[in-house]
């Protein structure tokens, strides 16, 4: 037996980075919206690597920015370090990117989103997206709360039917061990909605007291004040480095005479994983004539002794992990904390949708993020912004807002996905 718990214009389910940015998006248009999240304590938060920016996805920071998006002003709030990249070359490939402080930049966003009128934020289950006659009616959680509105967005990421996986140790999960989220994918594919089976990874996190920076190389950040922002005018001066080393012959040895346990070589990972970003064992298979490769060592906060290993990222056993990562210099005596793992995940088919990132066959249901076949905060934040501004375009009747592939890289993402779809993590 369900309750009426409120009507709404829009409903956003979930609260990661496409999700803030949706509702905030919505909100702001003017459309009386809710967000529905599995835990308050985690909104924006970043289960991969401490990082916002970099390559190509600074720009997509930028135009969120310019676009009315706060994925640019909480990160320049929040941050450990700002370093612009590739500074030895032409200014074309040079990117801004930015180390987060992650807890600081939970908190941050989550006062954002707590102080922005028109936004109600929960914390709840979606068990159910309401659809009648092929048109959206709202949500149920499980709970059974009703919540009404004639537009729905779903930004789940990588929770749709989760799985982790650490060598042979495989369990249902949402990254960093959350929920997963099973009957809203069930219900997707019995609304015809077609899915596919995609997977990232994350390497292990040590504790910074274990290692010994010495036989490392310190990475600055950088002295001249920068920003994501054009909204921004102070500048945090007080900045924490992150620190390079290399991985080994001995590494790739340990690596290659383990890779039949790593659970993407066992054959227990069903997902295709994106080949911008390989895991470890990916790297050593495929560069084999390569001698070393890097790792970054990246504070995850201030107020923290997790780091983040950059470059490892794994899903073979955690004992293997453990020596894999002591033939590295200054992680010989590194204690993990977290350890690294796969996680796959459903995502829906993007040649679903119309370029306003609605579904073309359930009115009023959009879809946003990971969850549409991308990788990556920044992607996640732009297409969670135009599907935030979109369904409060259709739920007040007023223009929608269509990127041209020349007017951004958010729209040629976003054409790119609609037109063309994709095989792998955008």
């Amino acid at each position: 037996m369900t309750y009426d718990a409120g009507h709404y214009d829009v409903i956003v389910i979930g609260a990661g980075h496409a999700g803030v940015e949706a509702g905030l998006a919505a909100a702001r248009r003017g459309a009386k919206t809710l967000m529905l999240t599995l835990n308050l304590d985690l909104v924006a938060f970043m289960p991969c690597n401490p990082s916002i920016g970099g390559p190509a996805k600074g720009i997509v920071v930028r135009e969120v920015d310019a676009l009315g998006g706060a994925m640019g002003k909480v990160i320049d709030k929040t941050h450990i370090q700002m370093r612009l990249l590739n500074t030895r070359k032409g200014p074309a490939v040079r990117a801004l990117r930015a180390q987060a402080d992650k807890p600081l930049y939970i908190k941050e966003m989550k006062r954002v989103l707590e102080n922005q009128e028109n936004l109600t934020l929960k914390q709840g289950m979606v068990e159910k997206i309401l659809v009648e006659d092929d048109e959206v009616k709202g949500v149920v959680t499980e709970t059974k709360a009703a919540f009404y509105a004639p537009t729905v967005i779903v930004t789940t990421g990588t929770f749709m039917r989760g799985r982790v996986l650490i060598g042979d140790l495989s369990y249902e999960s949402g990254p960093n061990n959350q929920r997963s989220t099973v009957s809203l994918s069930e219900q997707l594919e019995e609304l015809g909605i077609e899915m596919v089976r995609f997977k990232t990874g994350t390497p292990m996190r040590v504790n910074s007291k274990t290692v010994d920076y010495s036989k490392t190389e310190i990475q600055p950040g950088e002295e001249e004040p920068r920003s994501f922002s054009y909204e921004t005018t102070e500048f945090i001066t007080d900045q924490i480095p992150c620190w390079l080393t290399y991985t080994n012959e001995e590494t790739h040895r340990i690596i290659d005479e383990n890779l039949t346990l790593s659970a993407m070589y066992s054959g227990a990972v069903r997902g295709t994983g994106p080949r911008y970003c390989p895991s470890i064992e990916d790297k050593i298979v495929r560069f084999n004539d390569k001698p070393r490769h890097q790792i970054f060592l990246e504070p995850e906060g201030r107020d923290t002794e997790e780091v983040y290993v950059q470059g490892l990222s794994t899903s073979l056993p955690e004992y293997v992990q453990n020596e894999m990562m002591r033939t590295v210099p200054g992680l010989e005596k590194a204690e993990i904390m977290r350890a690294g793992y796969a996680i796959e995940y459903d995502s829906v088919v993007p040649t679903q949708l119309w370029p306003t990132l609605e579904t073309k066959n359930i009115s009023g249901l959009f879809t946003a993020g990971q969850l549409n076949g991308t990788s990556g905060y920044e992607e996640a934040a732009g297409q969670g912004l135009m599907a935030g501004i979109n369904a409060a375009a259709k739920a007040l009747d007023i223009e929608p807002l269509v990127l041209d592939r020349s007017q951004g890289y958010i729209g040629v993402m976003i054409d790119d996905l609609v037109t063309k779809g994709t095989d792998e993590p955008y």
